[in-house]
């Protein structure tokens, strides 16, 4: 496991785009960032009213329907957050203020991609402050019907173990597992798209979802073939999405994982699910500075409850 210090962009850099449920155009805008501020949202734009502003974090959760949407106790900041967050985190990123002037983060081609071609048209640059961890001492468990998600120890940094089945002949049960780094999540993760069903998008509409969702950034699957006229990325792209998602919710800890997560057909709201309950277990992990602690988990897990967790609407 390589450990060091820790590392912010080198310069602001912008995208702009749609966002997937809203449908409304919006620009995100990456700025580097002192070392011990983590992850930073701010919200532009607001008529009237001065910015706001969050911490990425998983008390800052406030939906997991469809997406991860972040906000506190005036509202919602911003929806979708978890594809930028899966690029920040799978490259390293430990410090960031992301701004966007929309209450969604672009959906870009529905990937992390986009955002990962963003930071390296930057770059990555090193910080005086030592790089911490949050390690995972013994395993915390939640599961609901089916649906089982897990963190648990792992020496050799951080692991995905992910789980899909749909009653779909195109993609039914598949699997995705690998040790996370930035060459591999480059490689198995960061171009895996999201996926929708033609024969949910009536009832997705209604309820005000998908309303920017199009061929361009969703994987769009009728009951025998994908619509997508460029296919599939991965023969599982469906499983690496998750994936993917799984690795942009689990970012909001704070800090990278030493340890790994296995789940069983789940989704957002498992996966926020599993680390609440992590961090409500104060004997459950600790902070370390690569393999020395540095101080201990009751520090920073004072007063935290696990919510009560529900299927995965999606």
């Amino acid at each position: 496991m390589k450990t060091g210090r820790q590392t912010t962009l080198g310069n602001d850099v912008a995208v702009s785009g749609v966002g997937v449920h809203s449908g409304l155009p919006v620009t995100l805008t990456l700025h580097p960032a002192d070392a011990d501020s983590g992850i930073t949202f701010v919200r532009t734009g607001l008529e009237g009213r001065s910015d706001r502003e969050i911490r990425a974090d998983f008390r800052s959760v406030t939906a997991t329907d469809f997406a991860t949407v972040l906000g506190d106790s005036s509202g919602p900041l911003c929806s979708t957050a978890e594809h930028v967050l899966a690029a920040l985190s799978g490259l390293g990123v430990d410090n960031a203020v992301v701004e966007i002037d929309g209450p969604e983060v672009p959906i870009m081609d529905g990937s992390a991609e986009p955002f990962v071609a963003a930071i390296d048209q930057v770059g990555i640059v090193s910080l005086a402050a030592p790089k911490s961890y949050i390690q995972i001492l013994k395993p915390v468990r939640v599961a609901k019907g089916e649906s089982l998600g897990e963190l648990r120890p792992y020496g050799r940094g951080f692991r995905l173990e992910i789980d899909i089945e749909f009653d779909h002949p195109l993609i039914g049960k598949q699997s995705c597992a690998l040790d996370l780094d930035p060459a591999a999540f480059r490689r198995e993760l960061a171009r895996a798209r999201t996926f929708g069903f033609m024969r949910d998008v009536a009832k997705l509409w209604s309820a005000g979802y998908a309303l920017g969702a199009t061929f361009d950034n969703t994987l769009v699957v009728t009951e025998n073939r994908v619509l997508n006229p460029d296919g599939v990325r991965f023969s599982d792209e469906f499983v690496r999405h998750k994936a993917l998602d799984a690795l942009g919710d689990l970012a909001l800890a704070g800090l990278p994982l030493i340890g790994a997560y296995h789940s069983v057909r789940g989704g957002h709201k498992l996966n926020h699910a599993v680390l609440s309950a992590l961090m409500a277990d104060r004997s459950a992990w600790t902070v370390v500075e690569g393999v020395r602690r540095v101080r201990g988990h009751a520090e920073l897990g004072s007063g935290l409850a696990a919510p009560t967790y529900g299927p995965d609407v999606s």
